[in-house]
């Protein structure tokens, strides 16, 4: 632009700037911060000032610029809103953190019914899911005089549970069980009309079984099992102690959705084996059923049962009878029911006094306290017995009619000194008190976790580090708060807390007095000293468990040494993060704790998966963190367990100064060269067409930047066209011409692409998504050798130098990939050269027990599927070399395993090479659990082919959460071979020449 031109432009600019000023209203940019903001104004000023900001809700936000707008939605912890009710462009929304006092009146998943309603959020104007956001709300309110969210239509619940995923509804019912899964309670309520299940989490503590109550929420499902989502404020008892219903008796083939979720009894009934996942089979007169109850101990395989009772529950498309507690499985009808005890035997104070009672309506107690057996000549019971001194109280129950019961006994001690909290804990695994009864149990409150639970400490400590001096206390409605000092008295118990499916089966318990009575002392009171991990106590850094839990050990065993501190007050000094959060959780070492990987984690190894790691609960899903951040100062928390790990119960208003790392997404250093192959291996989680445009996005991204554009691309977890739709789709051409279209468009070549689409939902995976592998290749680059494609059961060869099939897939009919997605072997020709690339996918780690769990060493179960797969592709090499010795195989994917398992000594044998021992080890990882860094994608070649291949493990993903850029769980690998001819010439001759022809062979490759 010459200088008049400029002079012009810029007379122009100044008039118009003066136009604009004397229209717009004074200070806008300013005093607006102060008013009510509009979602563009929010959005133009997303730089940290706190504003009140108006909107229509319109969608859930899902991810990095990503939302949902219809029903059901995921969780209650966001709402996208806009200036206009019916926006559908992410780029006109601004996301809004709910924190956890808004949730159960904005969030959509218990108030689907609220999109397209106006609120007003106050809160800090930041970046949040990777978009304009409000954080931190501290006000939020509905617009245009809406004091609540709208009323949900009373529904019968027969009428509920046929409304649409996603409807709101609420229901009245009588509560006939409830029990805890996946952090939340599900309680089972009845009408006349049918059953569900009313889900949400602290319900236990506001309900109780034989109530009354009316729920509002979200219909939903879980594997075909109907339930309403809801929260504590949404559930109200409209009468307390109506009575459980009568269970409707039922046989086993009566079980169908006519019964789903309501109390029934099944009568004479046999009681089989047990699985795995607590599961029992059973068979009646009319023929075979599942029973499922909720403490495995309730049942014994073998027995007959005249009869059990039990809610009906449904998932994994099984009808499954679920017994509640003890009293529900009765071997003999014609007896009465034993007599029991309140409180509990064990400890009490002198002049308690115990209650006795029977199941059986109408029957009488007899007792004696002289050790003598009881029976009707015996003492009458009539009301409760005082107990003044150790005594044991002996108890049958007689009717006429029936069978006396059998005589139960109830020893009780007069407690004589306190019991401490150490002492309930002793040097175990399970407390020496474990079932018994315990009076005026001293400590401080130091974390509650919900009405019905908290954490206390004793405050004179033993000088024994074994024992710990924390424990849990659980009491409905206990209004304690931290710094109240309390006696509890009650019976100890050893109890699974929140977990998955199979938690008894795997998980340790948490020891807990599930306490009779509370009495405050004080209040206000200052909170013990934390023990600070790493300093006042070192957890070990190797073993987790060497001995079956023989001896209690804390010193050497981590599993021991957690246990030793669980219930107790622990701080960890300046924490570094080894792991992205996930679930609202950190995990952390301590400051003086060494990581081993580029960018401080902490890698897996074969004997030592980090026992040290630390599992911060700071209930916080939204909290952005990855690998290599830190804090500066203390976190502390309370020692618990939950999901098969030892955790720390924090939160995230009481953390430190967070710092953010130096961890940066890579760009493989591996160069383009003519004469040398390059070859990725990327899991993309899932991908198919019916993903947004930003995780397309970022897949396509790192193909062309992150990974520079490789020849060949072997992708796993590729789902078929309409992704997770059941729709009997298989097909995966639009999700592949998506991802090729994307590449294209962000400067990449136009890949052509091959796979052989699976058999509906025969090869495992997200239900209806058929994940497959197959390959992208650049045809500028790379030639797909002619011949016939497979089909999803035909069994790919080699002949005379070929694949019979091309691609095709490896022995797909056998067994070994049952549930399981098929290798495929496709053919390229790469500069006059045949190049053969087997896609894998080996099955997952599901069904393997945990590293913490309560059986040592852990069951691996799933590892037997992957050896069969790897002995399966290793013959397949094998005959390859066989028949063309100089054959190169490139073998590469997601192993579901570790570069030392079984699993890869049988799959590479004497054929193969892995690629990854040649990364250097602080970068040997392509996925992150639970804070172990980990290689599950492994890329491996022809023995011949490995002096002369290069391998980078291009970290992208797993350091980091959605928000930071990560696209998929897993990072991609990727390799070079040199196929330039004098040192494909030398590899091969020094490979398959052995000792022979020495001179010729330094001759020729020395020079």
């Amino acid at each position: 632009m010459n200088k008049k031109s400029m002079k012009w432009f810029m007379h122009l600019s100044i008039a118009f700037a003066m136009i604009f000023s004397l229209l717009a209203p004074a200070g806008a940019n300013v005093s607006r911060a102060a008013d009510v903001l509009t979602v563009a104004e929010a959005i133009a000023n997303n730089n940290g000032q706190t504003a009140t900001v108006e909107g229509y809700i319109t969608a859930h936000t899902t991810g990095a610029k990503s939302v949902k707008f219809d029903p059901p939605f995921g969780n209650d912890y966001n709402v996208a809103i806009a200036d206009s009710s019916a926006e559908k462009d992410v780029s006109k929304m601004v996301s809004v953190q709910l924190p956890s006092s808004f949730r159960s009146t904005f969030g959509l998943q218990s108030n689907p019914a609220l999109i397209g309603k106006k609120i007003k959020v106050t809160g800090e104007l930041l970046a949040y899911n990777s978009m304009p956001g409000v954080k931190n709300a501290s006000a939020i309110e509905f617009s245009d005089a809406v004091s609540e969210p709208p009323t949900d239509e009373l529904k019968t619940i027969a009428e509920a549970r046929v409304l649409p995923k996603g409807s709101s509804a609420a229901v009245t019912g009588t509560v006939t069980a409830i029990f805890t899964a996946g952090g939340k309670n599900n309680v089972y309520i009845q009408d006349d009309t049918a059953g569900m299940i009313i889900r949400g989490a602290s319900l236990d503590a506001k309900v109780k079984a034989g109530d009354r109550i009316k729920a509002s929420g979200s219909v939903n499902d879980y594997y075909g099992m109907s339930q309403l989502d809801t929260s504590a404020e949404a559930v109200s008892v409209e009468q307390a102690d109506a009575g459980v219903p009568e269970a409707q008796i039922v046989s086993s083939q009566n079980f169908n959705e006519e019964i789903e979720g309501e109390l029934v009894t099944v009568k004479n009934a046999s009681v089989g084996s047990k699985d795995s996942n607590g599961n029992f089979s059973a068979e009646d007169a009319n023929g075979k059923f599942v029973i499922k109850p909720s403490d495995s101990a309730l049942l014994e395989s073998g027995k007959t049962y005249d009869s059990i009772t039990g809610v009906i529950d449904y998932n994994f498309n099984e009808y499954k009878l679920v017994p509640r507690f003890s009293q529900d499985a009765v071997e003999d009808e014609s007896a009465v029911r034993p007599v029991t005890a309140d409180p509990a035997p064990g400890f009490i104070q002198s002049g308690t006094e115990v209650a006795l009672s029977t199941e059986t309506e109408g029957a009488a107690i007899y007792f004696t306290v002289d050790g003598s057996e009881p029976n009707t000549q015996s003492i009458r019971y009539e009301g409760p017995i005082k107990v003044e001194k150790d005594t044991v109280i002996k108890a049958v129950a007689v009717k006429n009619g029936l069978k006396n019961s059998d005589s139960s006994a109830f020893e009780y001690k007069i407690q004589k000194e306190a019991i401490r909290i150490h002492d309930i804990q002793g040097e175990s695994h399970t407390s020496p008190y474990n079932g018994q009864n315990v009076a005026d149990v001293e400590g401080i409150v130091t974390h509650v976790a919900d009405s019905s639970n908290f954490y206390m400490q004793d405050m004179n400590p033993d000088s024994n580090e074994n024992t710990s001096e924390g424990i849990l206390v659980y009491k409905r409605s206990h209004g304690l708060k931290a710094g109240d000092i309390v006696k509890a008295s009650g019976q100890v118990k050893e109890w699974v807390l929140e977990g998955y499916s199979e938690k008894l089966q795997t998980d340790l318990p948490v020891t807990e007095i599930n306490a009779a009575g509370i009495e405050k002392v004080s209040s206000n009171n200052e909170l013990p000293a934390p023990v600070m991990i790493g300093k006042d106590r070192i957890a070990p850094a190797k073993v987790i468990d060497n001995d079956q839990f023989a001896a209690f050990d804390p010193e050497e065993d981590g599993i021991d040494f957690y246990e030793s501190l669980e219930g107790m007050r622990v701080g960890v000094e300046n924490p570094k993060v080894v792991a992205p959060q996930k679930y609202g959780e950190l995990v952390v070492v301590p400051e003086s704790v060494k990581s081993n990987t580029k960018d401080g984690g902490l890698r897996a190894k074969k004997n030592d998966f980090n026992p040290e790691r630390l599992h911060i609960d700071i209930n916080d899903e939204s909290f952005l963190a990855k690998t290599g951040d830190s804090f500066k100062g203390m976190i502390n928390g309370v020692v618990s367990y939950g999901f098969s790990n030892y955790k720390i119960l924090s939160s995230k208003n009481e953390l430190p100064e967070f710092v953010p790392g130096n961890t940066k997404r890579e760009i493989t250093h591996i160069k383009s060269k003519k004469d040398e192959l390059t070859v990725a291996s990327y899991n993309v989680e899932n991908f198919s067409a019916a993903d947004g445009d930003e995780k397309v996005t970022k897949l396509a991204q790192a193909i062309v930047t992150n990974l520079n554009k490789p020849d060949i691309v072997g992708l796993t977890e590729m789902q078929d066209n309409d992704g997770p739709a059941d729709t009997g789709t298989t097909a995966a051409g639009e999700s592949y011409k998506k991802l090729i279209d994307k590449i294209k468009e962000l400067g990449g070549p136009e890949y052509s692409y091959t796979d052989i689409a699976p058999e509906d939902k025969k090869d495992g995976g997200q239900p209806g998504g058929n994940i497959r592998v197959g390959f992208l290749y650049n045809e500028d680059r790379v030639k797909l050798a002619p011949g016939k494609k497979g089909t999803a059961t035909q069994a790919v060869g080699y002949e005379k130098g070929k694949l019979t099939l091309n691609p095709g897939r490896i022995d797909p009919a056998n067994e070994a990939f049952e549930s399981s997605r098929k290798s495929l072997a496709a053919q390229f020709k790469f500069n006059g050269e045949d190049v053969i690339v087997v896609a894998n996918h080996f099955n997952s780690k599901g069904g393997d027990q945990p590293l913490f769990g309560k059986n040592q060493p852990p069951e691996l179960k799933s590892e037997e599927q992957r050896h069969k797969i790897a002995a399966i592709i290793n013959g397949f090499v094998k005959d390859v070399e066989k028949k063309n010795p100089d054959a190169n195989m490139i073998v590469l994917g997601d192993f579901n395993d570790f570069e030392f398992s079984k699993t890869f000594d049988i799959l590479e044998g004497s054929e193969l090479k892995n690629m990854v021992d040649k990364i250097p080890a602080k970068e040997r990882y392509s996925y992150i659990y639970q804070g172990n860094s980990q290689v599950l994608d492994h890329i491996l070649v022809s023995k011949h082919l490995a002096k002369t291949t290069k391998a980078d493990i291009v970290h992208i993903n797993s350091a980091f959460m959605e928000e930071q850029g990560r696209a998929s769980d897993h990072d991609p690998l990727l390799i070079q071979t040199d196929f330039s001819s004098k040192k494909r010439i030398c590899s091969i001759w020094e490979q398959i020449l052995n000792k022979s022809n020495q001179n010729q062979y330094k001759e020729f490759c020395a020079r």
